[in-house]
Protein backbone atom coordinates (compact mmCIF):
# COMPACT_ATOMS: atom_id res chain seq x y z
CA UNK A 1 0.00 0.00 0.00
CA UNK A 2 1.57 3.50 -1.20
CA UNK A 3 1.89 6.36 1.53
CA UNK A 4 -0.43 9.33 1.90
CA UNK A 5 0.78 12.10 0.12
CA UNK A 6 0.17 15.20 2.09
CA UNK A 7 1.99 17.63 -0.19
CA UNK A 8 3.65 17.16 -3.52
CA UNK A 9 6.13 19.18 -5.63
CA UNK A 10 6.42 18.66 -9.21
CA UNK A 11 8.99 20.12 -11.11
CA UNK A 12 8.88 23.37 -9.00
CA UNK A 13 10.71 26.63 -9.88
CA UNK A 14 10.09 30.36 -8.24
CA UNK A 15 11.54 33.10 -9.93
CA UNK A 16 12.00 36.83 -8.22
CA UNK A 17 13.30 40.17 -9.94
CA UNK A 18 15.42 41.99 -7.75
CA UNK A 19 16.62 45.27 -9.34
CA UNK A 20 15.44 43.87 -12.87
CA UNK A 21 17.74 40.81 -12.17
CA UNK A 22 16.01 37.45 -12.40
CA UNK A 23 16.56 35.09 -9.41
CA UNK A 24 15.49 31.66 -9.24
CA UNK A 25 14.88 31.33 -5.47
CA UNK A 26 13.57 27.83 -6.07
CA UNK A 27 15.11 25.72 -8.86
CA UNK A 28 12.92 22.42 -10.34
CA UNK A 29 12.68 20.96 -6.92
CA UNK A 30 10.72 17.60 -7.08
CA UNK A 31 9.86 16.16 -3.76
CA UNK A 32 6.49 14.69 -1.54
CA UNK A 33 5.86 14.63 2.17
CA UNK A 34 3.78 11.53 3.29
CA UNK A 35 1.54 11.51 5.96
CA UNK A 36 3.42 10.72 9.69
CA UNK A 37 6.72 12.15 8.14
CA UNK A 38 9.24 14.33 10.34
CA UNK A 39 11.12 16.22 7.85
CA UNK A 40 13.96 18.88 7.92
CA UNK A 41 14.43 20.70 5.32
CA UNK A 42 17.86 22.29 6.09
CA UNK A 43 20.52 25.06 3.98
CA UNK A 44 22.47 28.26 4.53
CA UNK A 45 20.68 31.06 4.71
CA UNK A 46 19.73 32.62 1.27
CA UNK A 47 19.57 28.19 -0.40
CA UNK A 48 15.72 28.97 -0.99
CA UNK A 49 14.48 27.02 2.23
CA UNK A 50 12.54 29.91 3.56
CA UNK A 51 10.58 30.14 -0.67
CA UNK A 52 10.22 26.33 -0.15
CA UNK A 53 8.29 26.63 2.95
CA UNK A 54 6.21 29.40 1.32
CA UNK A 55 5.97 27.49 -1.44
CA UNK A 56 4.43 24.06 0.56
CA UNK A 57 2.65 26.59 2.90
CA UNK A 58 0.62 27.77 -0.05
CA UNK A 59 1.60 31.20 1.28
CA UNK A 60 3.43 31.41 -2.07
CA UNK A 61 2.56 29.83 -5.91
CA UNK A 62 5.36 28.78 -8.29
CA UNK A 63 6.30 30.65 -11.64
CA UNK A 64 6.16 27.14 -13.05
CA UNK A 65 6.21 23.50 -11.83
CA UNK A 66 3.11 22.50 -9.26
CA UNK A 67 2.23 22.11 -5.81
CA UNK A 68 -0.39 20.16 -4.87
CA UNK A 69 -2.04 19.55 -1.25
CA UNK A 70 -3.49 16.17 -0.15
CA UNK A 71 -4.00 15.83 -4.26
CA UNK A 72 -5.23 19.07 -4.49
CA UNK A 73 -3.33 21.03 -7.20
CA UNK A 74 -2.99 24.99 -5.64
CA UNK A 75 -1.82 27.01 -8.70
CA UNK A 76 -5.43 27.70 -10.17
CA UNK A 77 -6.53 28.89 -7.06
CA UNK A 78 -7.53 32.44 -6.21
CA UNK A 79 -6.29 33.57 -2.45
CA UNK A 80 -9.46 33.35 -0.92
CA UNK A 81 -9.32 29.34 -1.85
CA UNK A 82 -5.66 29.65 -0.84
CA UNK A 83 -6.22 30.90 2.72
CA UNK A 84 -8.50 28.46 3.36
CA UNK A 85 -6.44 25.35 2.42
CA UNK A 86 -4.00 27.22 4.88
CA UNK A 87 -6.72 27.55 7.46
CA UNK A 88 -7.57 23.76 7.42
CA UNK A 89 -5.10 21.60 6.41
CA UNK A 90 -1.84 23.49 7.40
CA UNK A 91 -0.59 24.76 10.82
CA UNK A 92 2.17 27.39 11.23
CA UNK A 93 4.91 27.36 14.03
CA UNK A 94 7.14 30.14 13.38
CA UNK A 95 10.56 31.49 15.17
CA UNK A 96 9.17 34.48 16.71
CA UNK A 97 5.82 32.67 17.61
CA UNK A 98 4.05 35.22 16.09
CA UNK A 99 1.14 35.97 19.14
CA UNK A 100 -1.05 38.18 19.71
CA UNK A 101 0.48 40.25 22.05
CA UNK A 102 -2.88 41.60 24.27
CA UNK A 103 -4.62 38.19 23.79
CA UNK A 104 -4.36 35.52 26.38
CA UNK A 105 -3.04 32.24 25.74
CA UNK A 106 -5.89 30.54 25.55
CA UNK A 107 -7.28 33.02 22.98
CA UNK A 108 -4.76 32.95 20.77
CA UNK A 109 -5.07 29.48 20.22
CA UNK A 110 -8.55 29.86 19.57
CA UNK A 111 -7.78 32.15 16.92
CA UNK A 112 -8.23 29.98 13.92
CA UNK A 113 -10.93 28.37 14.96
CA UNK A 114 -12.54 31.48 14.91
CA UNK A 115 -11.67 32.14 11.28
CA UNK A 116 -13.35 28.78 11.16
CA UNK A 117 -16.82 29.85 12.57
CA UNK A 118 -16.24 27.26 15.26
CA UNK A 119 -18.63 27.91 17.88
CA UNK A 120 -17.17 29.63 21.52
CA UNK A 121 -17.66 26.11 23.45
CA UNK A 122 -16.04 24.01 21.51
CA UNK A 123 -13.31 26.74 20.86
CA UNK A 124 -12.47 26.51 24.74
CA UNK A 125 -12.82 22.75 24.93
CA UNK A 126 -10.21 21.94 22.05
CA UNK A 127 -8.04 24.78 22.85
CA UNK A 128 -7.84 24.41 26.99
CA UNK A 129 -7.83 20.37 26.32
CA UNK A 130 -4.45 21.51 24.02
CA UNK A 131 -2.87 23.99 26.09
CA UNK A 132 -3.33 21.26 29.06
CA UNK A 133 -1.60 18.32 26.71
CA UNK A 134 1.41 20.62 26.42
CA UNK A 135 1.91 22.11 30.04
CA UNK A 136 0.42 25.11 30.37
CA UNK A 137 -2.58 24.32 32.14
CA UNK A 138 -1.85 27.20 34.79
CA UNK A 139 -1.12 29.65 32.04
CA UNK A 140 -5.03 29.77 30.09
CA UNK A 141 -5.11 33.78 30.90
CA UNK A 142 -1.53 34.22 30.78
CA UNK A 143 -0.63 37.39 27.97
CA UNK A 144 2.77 36.77 26.14
CA UNK A 145 4.55 38.81 27.87
CA UNK A 146 3.63 36.89 31.04
CA UNK A 147 5.12 33.95 29.28
CA UNK A 148 8.90 32.38 28.72
CA UNK A 149 10.41 31.75 25.24
CA UNK A 150 9.67 28.18 25.69
CA UNK A 151 5.99 28.19 26.45
CA UNK A 152 5.40 31.17 24.34
CA UNK A 153 6.06 28.20 21.38
CA UNK A 154 4.08 26.02 23.49
CA UNK A 155 0.97 28.17 22.58
CA UNK A 156 1.95 28.61 19.15
CA UNK A 157 2.29 24.38 18.80
CA UNK A 158 -0.79 24.21 20.46
CA UNK A 159 -2.62 27.33 17.89
CA UNK A 160 -1.12 25.18 14.80
CA UNK A 161 -2.97 22.02 16.12
CA UNK A 162 -6.15 23.24 16.95
CA UNK A 163 -7.41 22.76 13.75
CA UNK A 164 -6.22 19.11 13.69
CA UNK A 165 -4.12 20.28 10.30
CA UNK A 166 -2.59 17.54 7.77
CA UNK A 167 0.50 19.27 7.76
CA UNK A 168 2.71 21.09 10.74
CA UNK A 169 4.96 23.74 9.12
CA UNK A 170 8.12 25.08 11.71
CA UNK A 171 10.14 27.89 10.96
CA UNK A 172 13.30 27.66 12.80
CA UNK A 173 10.97 26.73 15.73
CA UNK A 174 14.04 26.64 17.90
CA UNK A 175 15.67 29.99 17.01
CA UNK A 176 14.32 32.16 19.28
CA UNK A 177 15.34 29.64 22.66
CA UNK A 178 18.24 28.86 24.44
CA UNK A 179 19.49 25.38 23.99
CA UNK A 180 18.00 23.22 26.77
CA UNK A 181 14.67 25.28 25.65
CA UNK A 182 14.99 23.83 22.49
CA UNK A 183 15.63 20.45 22.94
CA UNK A 184 12.57 20.48 24.67
CA UNK A 185 10.51 22.31 22.30
CA UNK A 186 11.71 19.21 19.43
CA UNK A 187 11.30 16.03 22.09
CA UNK A 188 7.58 17.45 22.03
CA UNK A 189 7.74 17.60 18.14
CA UNK A 190 8.85 14.34 18.26
CA UNK A 191 6.30 12.92 20.91
CA UNK A 192 3.67 14.68 18.33
CA UNK A 193 4.78 13.15 15.14
CA UNK A 194 4.59 9.81 17.24
CA UNK A 195 1.22 10.20 17.16
CA UNK A 196 0.95 10.37 14.22
CA UNK A 197 1.12 14.59 12.99
CA UNK A 198 3.11 15.12 10.06
CA UNK A 199 5.81 18.08 10.64
CA UNK A 200 8.43 19.70 8.10
CA UNK A 201 10.79 21.94 10.33
CA UNK A 202 12.54 24.45 8.31
CA UNK A 203 16.18 25.17 9.60
CA UNK A 204 20.04 25.53 9.08
CA UNK A 205 20.57 24.03 12.06
CA UNK A 206 22.48 20.99 11.74
CA UNK A 207 21.33 19.04 15.27
CA UNK A 208 17.50 20.57 14.81
CA UNK A 209 17.51 18.62 11.64
CA UNK A 210 19.13 15.23 12.93
CA UNK A 211 16.11 15.22 15.41
CA UNK A 212 13.79 14.24 12.37
CA UNK A 213 13.38 11.34 9.91
CA UNK A 214 14.18 12.64 6.65
CA UNK A 215 16.32 15.32 5.55
CA UNK A 216 16.51 17.35 2.77
CA UNK A 217 19.47 19.55 1.95
CA UNK A 218 18.57 22.93 -0.50
CA UNK A 219 21.77 24.52 -1.85
CA UNK A 220 20.71 27.18 -4.18
CA UNK A 221 17.86 26.83 -4.76
CA UNK A 222 18.30 23.21 -5.61
CA UNK A 223 17.38 20.17 -3.84
CA UNK A 224 21.00 18.70 -3.64
CA UNK A 225 20.17 15.31 -1.35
Amino acid sequence: MSAQKITSLQKVTKKYFLDDVEVDAVKNVSLDINKGDFVAIIGPSGSGKSTLMHLIGCLDKPTSGEVFIEDKKISGLNENQLSEIRNKKIGFIFQSYNLLQKTSALENVQMPLLYQGVGKKERDRRSKELLIKLGLENRLGHFPSQLSGGQQQRVAIARALVTNPALILADEPTGNLDSKTGKEILELMKSLNKEGITIVIVTHDTEVAKSTNKIITIKDGEVVK
